[in-house]
Protein backbone atom coordinates (compact mmCIF):
# COMPACT_ATOMS: atom_id res chain seq x y z
CA UNK A 1 0.00 0.00 0.00
CA UNK A 2 1.20 3.25 -0.97
CA UNK A 3 -1.34 5.65 -0.53
CA UNK A 4 -0.32 7.10 2.95
CA UNK A 5 -3.17 9.34 3.92
CA UNK A 6 -6.33 10.56 2.19
CA UNK A 7 -8.61 13.29 3.97
CA UNK A 8 -10.98 16.60 2.45
CA UNK A 9 -10.75 20.31 3.20
CA UNK A 10 -12.87 23.22 2.01
CA UNK A 11 -11.11 25.49 -0.49
CA UNK A 12 -12.86 28.88 -0.28
CA UNK A 13 -10.54 31.82 -1.43
CA UNK A 14 -12.23 34.07 1.85
CA UNK A 15 -10.22 31.69 3.60
CA UNK A 16 -7.19 33.21 2.88
CA UNK A 17 -8.58 36.42 0.69
CA UNK A 18 -10.97 37.58 3.57
CA UNK A 19 -9.32 36.36 7.29
CA UNK A 20 -8.66 40.01 8.20
CA UNK A 21 -12.34 40.70 7.79
CA UNK A 22 -13.63 37.84 10.34
CA UNK A 23 -15.41 38.62 13.81
CA UNK A 24 -15.36 35.18 15.31
CA UNK A 25 -11.31 35.22 15.55
CA UNK A 26 -11.68 32.44 17.99
CA UNK A 27 -13.43 30.44 15.34
CA UNK A 28 -11.32 31.30 12.64
CA UNK A 29 -8.49 30.27 14.64
CA UNK A 30 -9.50 26.79 15.51
CA UNK A 31 -10.41 26.12 11.83
CA UNK A 32 -6.16 27.17 11.07
CA UNK A 33 -5.36 24.79 14.31
CA UNK A 34 -7.26 22.18 12.00
CA UNK A 35 -6.04 22.97 8.81
CA UNK A 36 -2.53 22.82 10.87
CA UNK A 37 -2.83 19.54 12.01
CA UNK A 38 -4.07 18.05 8.52
CA UNK A 39 -0.75 19.52 7.78
CA UNK A 40 0.81 17.53 10.34
CA UNK A 41 -0.88 14.42 9.43
CA UNK A 42 0.45 14.85 6.08
CA UNK A 43 4.01 14.94 6.88
CA UNK A 44 3.71 12.26 9.68
CA UNK A 45 2.30 9.99 6.72
CA UNK A 46 5.97 10.36 5.37
CA UNK A 47 4.35 10.86 1.99
CA UNK A 48 6.56 12.09 -0.53
CA UNK A 49 3.95 13.49 -3.10
CA UNK A 50 0.71 14.93 -2.42
CA UNK A 51 -2.30 13.97 -4.93
CA UNK A 52 -4.47 17.49 -4.63
CA UNK A 53 -8.22 16.04 -6.17
CA UNK A 54 -10.44 20.07 -6.95
CA UNK A 55 -13.08 21.11 -9.14
CA UNK A 56 -11.81 23.33 -12.07
CA UNK A 57 -12.83 26.74 -12.14
CA UNK A 58 -12.00 27.60 -15.64
CA UNK A 59 -8.54 28.25 -14.76
CA UNK A 60 -7.08 25.73 -17.34
CA UNK A 61 -10.17 24.86 -19.28
CA UNK A 62 -13.80 26.30 -20.73
CA UNK A 63 -16.69 24.97 -22.22
CA UNK A 64 -14.93 24.71 -25.56
CA UNK A 65 -12.73 21.85 -24.09
CA UNK A 66 -13.97 20.42 -20.83
CA UNK A 67 -12.36 17.38 -19.44
CA UNK A 68 -14.36 15.28 -16.89
CA UNK A 69 -11.38 14.48 -15.40
CA UNK A 70 -7.72 15.53 -15.84
CA UNK A 71 -3.68 15.02 -14.57
CA UNK A 72 -0.98 17.65 -14.09
CA UNK A 73 1.92 15.77 -15.64
CA UNK A 74 4.18 19.37 -15.40
CA UNK A 75 7.78 19.86 -13.63
CA UNK A 76 5.89 22.41 -11.92
CA UNK A 77 2.92 24.29 -11.89
CA UNK A 78 2.20 28.23 -11.28
CA UNK A 79 -0.40 29.67 -8.73
CA UNK A 80 -2.64 31.26 -8.14
CA UNK A 81 -4.53 32.48 -11.06
CA UNK A 82 -6.11 35.30 -9.01
CA UNK A 83 -4.92 38.57 -7.65
CA UNK A 84 -2.44 38.18 -4.91
CA UNK A 85 -3.44 40.78 -3.47
CA UNK A 86 -7.07 39.58 -3.32
CA UNK A 87 -6.15 36.08 -2.18
CA UNK A 88 -3.73 37.02 0.24
CA UNK A 89 -1.48 34.07 -1.48
CA UNK A 90 1.83 35.06 -3.14
CA UNK A 91 2.78 33.66 -6.75
CA UNK A 92 4.58 30.67 -6.62
CA UNK A 93 6.18 27.36 -8.94
CA UNK A 94 4.94 24.48 -7.10
CA UNK A 95 7.30 21.33 -7.74
CA UNK A 96 5.48 18.89 -9.71
CA UNK A 97 5.76 15.32 -9.97
CA UNK A 98 5.77 14.17 -13.74
CA UNK A 99 7.29 10.78 -13.63
CA UNK A 100 4.43 9.79 -11.13
CA UNK A 101 2.02 11.59 -12.48
CA UNK A 102 2.52 10.10 -15.46
CA UNK A 103 2.29 6.40 -14.09
CA UNK A 104 -0.49 7.27 -11.87
CA UNK A 105 -2.53 8.71 -15.18
CA UNK A 106 -1.50 5.14 -17.44
CA UNK A 107 -2.48 3.24 -14.25
CA UNK A 108 -6.15 5.59 -14.22
CA UNK A 109 -6.46 5.02 -17.73
CA UNK A 110 -7.01 1.46 -17.80
CA UNK A 111 -10.44 2.13 -16.36
CA UNK A 112 -10.90 6.04 -16.51
CA UNK A 113 -10.74 8.08 -18.93
CA UNK A 114 -8.68 10.84 -18.35
CA UNK A 115 -7.25 13.73 -19.52
CA UNK A 116 -3.94 15.08 -18.82
CA UNK A 117 -2.01 18.31 -18.87
CA UNK A 118 1.72 19.52 -18.60
CA UNK A 119 1.13 23.07 -18.21
CA UNK A 120 -1.04 23.79 -14.88
CA UNK A 121 -2.52 27.25 -13.47
CA UNK A 122 -3.27 26.44 -9.61
CA UNK A 123 -6.50 28.59 -8.86
CA UNK A 124 -7.64 29.22 -5.27
CA UNK A 125 -9.10 25.20 -5.20
CA UNK A 126 -5.51 24.33 -4.93
CA UNK A 127 -4.13 27.25 -3.71
CA UNK A 128 -5.66 27.93 -1.05
CA UNK A 129 -5.36 24.07 0.85
CA UNK A 130 -1.67 24.57 -0.31
CA UNK A 131 -0.71 27.55 1.91
CA UNK A 132 -1.63 25.93 4.87
CA UNK A 133 -0.61 22.68 4.08
CA UNK A 134 2.58 22.61 2.34
CA UNK A 135 3.27 26.17 3.06
CA UNK A 136 7.21 26.10 2.32
CA UNK A 137 6.20 24.77 -1.29
CA UNK A 138 8.75 21.49 -0.69
CA UNK A 139 6.34 18.52 -1.65
CA UNK A 140 5.82 17.25 -5.04
CA UNK A 141 1.89 18.28 -5.84
CA UNK A 142 0.56 16.44 -8.41
CA UNK A 143 -3.24 18.54 -9.23
CA UNK A 144 -5.95 16.61 -10.61
CA UNK A 145 -9.16 18.39 -11.73
CA UNK A 146 -12.86 16.84 -11.90
CA UNK A 147 -15.15 19.20 -13.88
CA UNK A 148 -17.58 20.73 -11.55
CA UNK A 149 -18.54 23.70 -12.95
CA UNK A 150 -19.80 23.34 -16.48
CA UNK A 151 -22.59 21.15 -17.37
CA UNK A 152 -22.67 17.82 -17.96
CA UNK A 153 -21.26 17.22 -14.76
CA UNK A 154 -19.92 14.03 -14.00
CA UNK A 155 -22.19 11.56 -12.62
CA UNK A 156 -21.49 10.72 -8.97
CA UNK A 157 -21.28 6.87 -9.50
CA UNK A 158 -18.20 8.31 -11.99
CA UNK A 159 -16.48 9.99 -9.36
CA UNK A 160 -16.64 7.36 -7.37
CA UNK A 161 -15.27 5.23 -10.09
CA UNK A 162 -12.34 7.53 -10.56
CA UNK A 163 -11.75 7.68 -6.82
CA UNK A 164 -11.37 4.43 -6.53
CA UNK A 165 -9.16 4.27 -10.23
CA UNK A 166 -6.55 6.51 -8.26
CA UNK A 167 -6.51 4.19 -5.36
CA UNK A 168 -5.41 1.50 -7.68
CA UNK A 169 -2.56 3.81 -9.38
CA UNK A 170 -1.19 4.75 -5.99
CA UNK A 171 -1.10 1.09 -5.63
CA UNK A 172 0.55 0.31 -8.22
CA UNK A 173 3.89 2.72 -7.35
CA UNK A 174 6.11 2.84 -4.81
CA UNK A 175 6.33 6.27 -3.79
CA UNK A 176 4.51 7.05 -0.93
CA UNK A 177 1.08 9.05 -2.05
CA UNK A 178 -1.05 11.64 0.42
CA UNK A 179 -4.16 12.47 -1.59
CA UNK A 180 -6.60 15.53 -0.37
CA UNK A 181 -9.98 15.88 -1.97
CA UNK A 182 -10.96 19.89 -2.23
CA UNK A 183 -14.17 21.45 -2.62
CA UNK A 184 -17.00 23.38 -1.01
CA UNK A 185 -19.88 21.60 0.21
CA UNK A 186 -22.96 24.21 0.55
CA UNK A 187 -21.69 27.68 -1.22
CA UNK A 188 -23.25 29.84 -3.42
CA UNK A 189 -20.39 31.66 -4.70
CA UNK A 190 -20.49 34.79 -6.95
CA UNK A 191 -24.38 35.05 -6.36
CA UNK A 192 -26.34 37.41 -4.08
CA UNK A 193 -26.89 34.40 -1.87
CA UNK A 194 -23.04 34.52 -1.42
CA UNK A 195 -22.42 33.93 2.28
CA UNK A 196 -24.79 31.70 2.65
CA UNK A 197 -24.23 28.01 4.10
CA UNK A 198 -26.68 25.44 4.67
CA UNK A 199 -25.36 23.80 7.94
CA UNK A 200 -27.68 21.08 8.08
CA UNK A 201 -27.44 19.79 4.24
CA UNK A 202 -23.44 20.12 5.16
CA UNK A 203 -23.49 17.65 8.25
CA UNK A 204 -26.26 15.14 6.46
CA UNK A 205 -23.49 15.12 3.60
CA UNK A 206 -20.53 14.96 5.76
CA UNK A 207 -22.27 12.11 8.12
CA UNK A 208 -22.83 9.73 4.90
CA UNK A 209 -19.47 10.75 4.10
CA UNK A 210 -17.11 9.63 7.11
CA UNK A 211 -19.72 6.14 7.34
CA UNK A 212 -18.95 5.61 3.42
CA UNK A 213 -22.46 5.35 2.83
CA UNK A 214 -21.86 4.81 -0.89
CA UNK A 215 -25.20 4.70 -1.59
CA UNK A 216 -26.88 7.64 0.25
CA UNK A 217 -23.66 9.53 -1.60
CA UNK A 218 -24.60 8.65 -5.20
CA UNK A 219 -28.53 9.11 -4.58
CA UNK A 220 -27.85 12.83 -4.74
CA UNK A 221 -29.16 14.43 -7.78
CA UNK A 222 -27.45 17.53 -9.19
CA UNK A 223 -30.55 19.33 -8.94
CA UNK A 224 -31.35 18.50 -5.27
CA UNK A 225 -27.67 19.96 -4.85
CA UNK A 226 -28.23 23.15 -6.35
CA UNK A 227 -31.29 23.95 -4.66
CA UNK A 228 -30.09 22.84 -1.27
CA UNK A 229 -26.37 23.30 -1.69
CA UNK A 230 -25.90 25.73 -4.66
CA UNK A 231 -23.75 25.84 -7.58
CA UNK A 232 -20.49 25.24 -5.31
CA UNK A 233 -22.17 21.80 -3.86
CA UNK A 234 -21.24 20.21 -7.18
CA UNK A 235 -18.34 20.43 -5.75
CA UNK A 236 -18.99 17.34 -3.41
CA UNK A 237 -17.08 15.07 -6.54
CA UNK A 238 -13.88 15.88 -4.93
CA UNK A 239 -14.98 14.55 -1.27
CA UNK A 240 -16.56 11.44 -2.88
CA UNK A 241 -13.39 10.77 -5.03
CA UNK A 242 -11.02 11.04 -1.81
CA UNK A 243 -13.41 9.07 -0.12
CA UNK A 244 -13.67 5.97 -2.50
CA UNK A 245 -9.48 6.33 -3.08
CA UNK A 246 -9.51 5.67 0.94
CA UNK A 247 -12.10 3.27 1.13
CA UNK A 248 -11.70 3.19 5.12
CA UNK A 249 -14.61 5.17 7.49
CA UNK A 250 -13.88 8.99 7.70
CA UNK A 251 -12.97 10.90 11.05
CA UNK A 252 -14.17 15.16 10.81
CA UNK A 253 -11.68 16.69 12.70
CA UNK A 254 -13.44 20.04 11.90
CA UNK A 255 -16.73 21.72 10.76
CA UNK A 256 -18.00 24.86 11.14
CA UNK A 257 -20.56 27.54 9.53
CA UNK A 258 -19.75 30.28 11.95
CA UNK A 259 -17.53 32.23 9.53
CA UNK A 260 -20.02 32.93 6.67
CA UNK A 261 -17.30 35.67 5.59
CA UNK A 262 -15.46 32.55 3.88
CA UNK A 263 -18.80 31.73 2.38
CA UNK A 264 -18.59 28.28 2.64
CA UNK A 265 -18.84 25.59 5.35
CA UNK A 266 -15.65 25.33 6.68
CA UNK A 267 -14.43 21.31 6.29
CA UNK A 268 -11.25 19.20 7.47
CA UNK A 269 -11.54 15.38 7.76
CA UNK A 270 -9.06 11.94 7.13
CA UNK A 271 -10.13 8.67 6.38
CA UNK A 272 -8.61 5.32 7.42
CA UNK A 273 -7.44 3.97 4.81
CA UNK A 274 -8.48 0.45 3.97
Amino acid sequence: MTLVYAGVVSHAPGITGRAHMVENVAERERLYEALHQQRRDIVDSGAEALVVVAAEHFANFFMNNMPAYCIGLGEYHEGPIEDPDWLKIERVRIPGAPQLARQLAEQVMQSVDVAYAEEWKCDHGIMVPLNFLTPDYDLPVIPVNINCQGPPLTPLHRAWAFGEALRRACDSVDDKIALLGTGGISHWPATPDSGKINEAWDRAFLQQLMQQDKSALLAYSDAETYAQAGQGGFEIRTYIAAAAAARGAGELQFYTADLPIFAVGCTVARFALA
